[in-house]
């Protein structure tokens, strides 16, 4: 009956002389099945006025084959439409901000970023800060470029891809495309290649060819893709780190943290988001986890050891001297809650729990991100030397407000927390610790964590109950 009422409306605008949208529902049946490619076929023979002009121009227009073809439409390549008006500024920066991925784009960025301010650098270089937070947007922007110009034919199978511009082609074809990941390439390893250091540039060139290259080979032939992808997504911190120190700081701890959390961070998020799409990543021939997972067990066994894997970091980040052990304190409850909403999913493998899981995973990073710029030990480092160096306020204005707001809050904690007011209820006590050094013996809270902190405590205890008997004398 649909194709019925198609083949009607199409005698319809043809006899009216529109050729755009006789075009049109030629096409859109063409799609369709072979049945409707006879019914349009018939339509094109019996049309009145003027046949020969009109079935050329639309055999032109709607990309058929042959009135004699009948072949099924998953066999033939379709090109899309063109749009024949100019496009306008506007379509075209739309355009270059959907090639870009412009919202992955940022979010590479903010992790640069991120790692560069983990690096605590005094005083911050503006300029290398910039560069590097531009050099990989290039980069980024490249990657995300050329990836799509591989895959625009299994993009067009997809229907949360099917208007992507290389599908439908309005605005910049195959050609303007491969321009914009050159230029964008090209610039963005320059940049940081002039603007950072050499370690950094080569992070970024790499990244290029990782993305651009290895994953998207694999992405239509093994689940592997995904573990490659969460590398790629895990080298942007580490830039940041390593511009920050000028190369120098490639194997620190600091940065192998970061770079670990955001590779295992990516696998509960990346799996919960195929996992809702695993009908379109099918249809478009990809290997997904969740494409050759029937049940879903897999899925919900990867993304709920992950979060496990996950929260295991804050800890480690304290036991190796990198955070206070507030921050370990203060993950439980940011990992507890991700390891219980990867639990429903196992629970009940649904569209719903994949999103709680997805959604979870998008404010999780940033959480975690500000808690370790909180609790970081070089964040603590140099505050009362910045106060005396009055000489460099100028130049420190930025990271010293940082500090001094991230001391203010960690202090601003330390009254609200429960075991400074019902284990050590006294307020001389409390005034004594708001003056001194948190890293200095009078230290109640954050609760340490360790065997040489628990003999500081030990000895420290030890002291005071002598104090307290002389006084007593």
């Amino acid at each position: 009956t649909t194709h019925w009422r198609c083949h009607q409306y199409f005698l319809q605008q043809a006899e009216k002389d529109d050729i755009k949208m006789a075009a049109m529902l030629i096409t859109t049946c063409r799609r369709t099945s072979c049945l409707a490619n006879r019914i349009i076929n018939a339509s094109v023979s019996r049309v009145v006025a003027p046949p020969s002009l009109l079935i050329s121009d639309l055999l032109l227009r709607g990309r058929c084959l042959s009135t004699t073809n009948t072949r099924d439409d998953d066999d033939v390549k379709q090109q899309p439409i063109k749009n024949s008006s100019v496009p306008t500024t506007s379509q075209y920066l739309g355009t270059i901000s959907e090639l870009s991925k412009a919202r992955l784009s940022a979010l590479v960025v903010s992790t640069t970023s991120f790692g560069y301010l983990a690096a605590a650098p005094v005083p911050i270089n503006y300029t290398t800060l910039a560069c590097a937070s531009i050099g990989t947007a290039l980069c980024s922007s490249s990657a995300s470029t050329l990836n799509q110009i591989f895959e625009y034919e299994r993009d067009s199978k997809m229907k949360r891809t099917s208007k992507r511009p290389l599908v439908t082609q309005d605005v910049v074809g195959l050609k303007g495309a491969a321009v914009l990941a050159t230029s964008t390439g090209v610039s963005g390893g320059s940049i940081l290649y002039f603007g950072t250091d050499h370690i950094t540039a080569a992070l970024g060139v790499g990244n290029i060819a990782l993305y651009a290259g290895m994953y998207t080979f694999l992405k239509p032939r093994s689940e592997w893709n995904t573990w490659v992808g969460a590398v790629v997504g895990a080298v942007p911190p580490v830039m940041g780190y390593t511009a920050a120190t000028n190369g120098q700081g490639f194997f620190d701890l600091e940065a192998a943290l970061i770079g670990s959390t955001l590779l295992l961070w990516q696998f509960p998020h990346f799996f919960a988001l195929a996992w809702m799409h695993r009908v379109d990543y099918a249809r478009g021939g990809f290997e997904m986890v969740s494409t050759n997972d029937i049940n879903g067990h897999r899925t919900a066994a990867l993304i709920k050891n992950y979060t496990y894997y996950l929260s295991t970091l804050p800890f480690v980040s304290t036991f190796a001297g990198i955070t206070s052990s507030m921050f370990a304190i203060e993950g439980l409850l940011l990992n507890g809650y991700a390891i219980y909403v990867a639990k429903n999913f196992e629970r009940e493998r649904s569209n719903g729990n994949a999103r709680k899981v997805f959604l979870t995973s998008l404010w999780y990073l940033p959480c975690w991100m500000m808690l370790f710029l909180l609790h970081s030990k070089k964040w603590r480092e140099g505050v009362d030397e910045e106060n005396n160096e009055n000489n460099n306020l100028r130049e420190l204005e930025l990271v010293y407000f940082l500090k001094k707001k991230a001391a203010d809050i960690r202090l601003k904690g330390k009254e609200l927390c429960i075991h400074e007011i019902f284990i050590f209820d006294d307020s001389k006590s409390n005034k004594k610790i708001a003056n001194d050094d948190e890293s200095g013996p009078a230290k109640k809270c954050p609760v340490v964590i360790g065997k040489v902190t628990a003999k500081e405590a030990a000895k420290l205890t030890q002291n005071n109950k002598v104090e307290a008997v002389q006084s007593q004398r």
